[in-house]
């Protein structure tokens, strides 16, 4: 008897953790909702979004209030809403040409944001984690309102323990990006996944596909990098290293890419390659892309063959992975959100040409919402997965211990 009403009592308190996670994690997602709002987008009894709002409340995560008048009779409905300093990340990216650092609020309030250049020598993952720590310091990302942190990085990444296996433009290898950064922040572990993964996260979320539960997102400056979301669930492969479609081996008789092969996607639509068909220099960065995005605008015949050329290359790889993956929505972020109204015709007419015609019919492709910051916010969301997971040890941590409430 003893031993059934113990399994009893635990699957009230497995209950009690997953209700509480949902109701945060649809304002997270949400914003404020009111008590009925959400008892429509959890699907729990009004008793139960009562009780579990008090927790929140009590355990100081959450404040409850009137919203502005709605212009009908009666009073105005209670409106709960996550207090975003109660609980904060730090996310980091390190990009080709740039470092960032955001503190950022539970609901996805973005507190401070910092970036900076980082110059072409400055690569080795000792600096960057020194140049990362001095971000932190200077947004006041520490103290115990600190929950998490999430770092985004141009490499192959094994999530276990941030160990960037290859990162080919910061010409890393085997670097222990994890441990370094733990040690060097100060914090017991961090979550490092790759920056394009990291970007479909955000867009997924917050951004272009939110609401979409198939989606890939292709991201490019100097390297081309890809994040993929099946039916609702990142893709990741064995150890965290799938989603690397820079890196699809596309034209036998191509250049040699930067990981060492002969024809990888990201040779045919990069920017080096942009860069000098246009007539720039391949090491250029943003203000030249910006350039040759203006000469093509002034009518360049030699811009815009550059970008009809990096358009059609776009669009066969991006039928492949249509093929594949069968998406409702490509993202295309970084560079490519920049190049999209330029190249959009070219790669549609080869999505038309290429991609077998269902799932072509039901795939749209449309620019980033979140910019070159894309990234860091999905950064920002994989530190906050553990406590949207789990916000039951939050309330516990802050003095509450209710036994079964609101299960």
């Amino acid at each position: 008897m003893t031993g059934g009403v113990l399994q009893l009592g635990q699957r009230s308190e497995s209950v009690r953790r997953a209700n509480l996670s949902a109701i945060v994690r649809a304002l997270h997602a949400a914003g404020p909702l009111s008590r009925s709002e959400l008892v429509a987008r959890t699907g729990l009894t009004r008793t139960a979004i009562r009780d579990l709002v008090g927790e929140l409340v009590s355990a100081g995560l959450a404040s409850e209030g009137s919203s502005e008048p709605l212009g009908t009779p009666g009073r105005p409905s209670r409106v709960v809403r996550l207090d975003a300093c109660a609980a904060q990340v730090l996310a980091l990216e390190i990009a080709v040409d740039s470092l960032a650092a955001a503190r950022v609020g539970l609901g996805g309030d973005v507190l401070a944001l910092q970036r900076i250049d980082r110059p072409a020598d400055h690569v080795s993952v000792d600096a960057i984690v020194e140049d990362l720590t001095g971000l932190a310091d200077r947004i006041g990302a520490r103290g115990p309102r600190l929950v998490g942190v999430g770092v985004a990085v141009v490499g192959i990444v094994r999530r276990a323990d941030g160990f960037v296996a290859t990162a080919p433009n910061l010409r890393w290898r085997a670097a222990p990006l994890g441990e370094r950064l733990a040690a060097s922040l100060r914090v017991a572990a961090i979550s490092v996944a790759n920056e394009a993964d990291l970007g479909a996260l955000a867009e997924h979320r917050r951004g272009a596909a939110v609401g979409v539960d198939d989606v890939l997102f292709i991201s490019g400056e100097v390297g081309v990098g890809g994040g993929i979301i099946v039916d609702g669930v990142p893709l990741r492969g064995v150890a965290g290293y799938g989603g690397e479609v820079g890196h699809l081996p596309i034209n036998p008789a191509g250049r040699r890419c930067r990981c060492g092969a002969i024809g990888c996607w990201e040779t045919e639509i990069g920017e080096e390659w942009l860069l000098l068909a246009g007539g720039y220099p391949s090491d250029g960065g943003r203000e030249a892309v910006d350039a040759l995005l203006g000469d093509a605008a002034a009518g360049s015949e030699r811009a815009r063959a550059s970008l009809d050329e990096l358009g059609r290359w776009l669009g066969i790889g991006l039928a492949g992975l249509v093929n594949v993956f069968n998406p409702a929505v490509i993202v295309l972020g970084g560079r490519f959100g920049r190049l999209h109204e330029y190249v959009r015709p070219i790669v549609e007419a080869e999505l038309d040409r290429r991609a077998l015609a269902a799932p072509r019919a039901l795939v749209s492709i449309v620019p980033t919402r979140l910019g070159d910051d894309a990234p860091l916010i999905g950064a920002a969301e994989l530190a906050f997965d553990p406590l949207l997971a789990d916000p039951a040890s939050w309330v516990s941590a802050n003095g509450l211990h209710p036994a079964g409430a609101g299960a």
